[in-house]
């Protein structure tokens, strides 16, 4: 199973969630040679909870998991820390929806919660919670105490990070995995297709529907990551598009249409639009 531990659902958490480009992302995603995502969207994104409903809506539920048009979709979510740094959890639907709820206080700037707090509040629920890009710029998760980064499952290996130099990063973050005995998975960090794919996590099974089965697969190390050849192109790729689509965007243009090229949408997902709208 090809898994990615780190995607986003929407293009950036500043503009409105929808469905058609929700629905693109996912598509692709099988299409990249996936068999599995993480959505560990950003905690204060615009209408995450409408997200997340949609998820639920449009997949068939499966452990933990949600399988929509052939793709697993593990429900997460990427939380900003006041020290600097981003966290990611996964867990079953009804977790990651309540906690974007409890922390809606700390989603404007300066409010953010320090990691031990995060962490108190993660351990309320049966959450696997791993470092986001740990040695991106201005984040400061290697330097937090050691017996606080001992509170993390596992550390991501950012596919844009390995893009745009994958020797520093490959070095920084497994030196600080084997440091604190953690084992290191991949992620892509992509906000549109592009992406996906530029690095991947195989696992050996193919039958992983819940958390615990991950978090177990993990720590067995049944599993490899896989860079793409051509990654750093990919990623320069997908930064040049979600720059231009944001531009559309920003300009009052509709870059779903543009990107679609005004395609329908399928009987399942105007199914989903109407369970979604009550």
């Amino acid at each position: 199973m090809y898994l990615d531990f780190h995607t986003h659902g929407k293009l950036a958490k500043y503009l409105p969630f929808s469905t058609e480009y929700t629905d693109w992302l996912l598509g692709e995603a099988k299409r990249a040679g996936l068999d599995a995502i993480c959505l560990t969207e950003h905690f204060n994104t615009q209408q995450f909870d409408t997200l997340y409903s949609y998820i639920a809506s449009r997949g068939t539920p499966e452990g933990d998991s949600f399988v929509i048009d052939g793709l697993r979709v593990f429900p997460g979510m990427e939380t900003d820390i006041a020290e600097g740094g981003h966290v990611l959890c996964l867990g079953p639907m009804d977790a990651i929806r309540a906690l974007n709820r409890r922390l809606e206080p700390h989603k404007g700037k300066g409010r953010r919660l320090p990691f031990a707090q995060l962490a108190d509040l993660f351990a309320e629920y049966h959450l696997l919670v791993g470092a986001g890009h740990p040695f991106r710029a201005g984040g400061h998760i290697p330097e937090l105490p050691e017996e606080q980064l001992a509170r993390l499952d596992f550390l991501d290996l950012n596919g844009k990070d390995v893009a745009e130099d994958r020797a520093r990063t490959e070095e920084l973050t497994c030196a600080l995995a084997r440091r604190l005995g953690l084992p290191v998975v991949a992620g892509s960090d992509t906000h549109q297709a592009v992406q996906y794919g530029c690095i991947r996590t195989r696992f050996e099974r193919d039958d992983i529907t819940t958390v615990a089965a991950l978090a177990g697969e993990i720590r067995a190390g049944r599993y490899e990551i896989v860079v793409h050849p051509e990654a750093a192109f990919r990623v320069r790729t997908a930064v040049l598009l979600k720059r231009a689509l944001k531009e559309i965007h920003a300009l009052g243009g509709d870059y779903v249409s543009v990107l679609l090229g005004g395609g329908g949408e399928t009987e399942a997902v105007q199914a989903a639009k109407r369970r979604l709208a009550g």
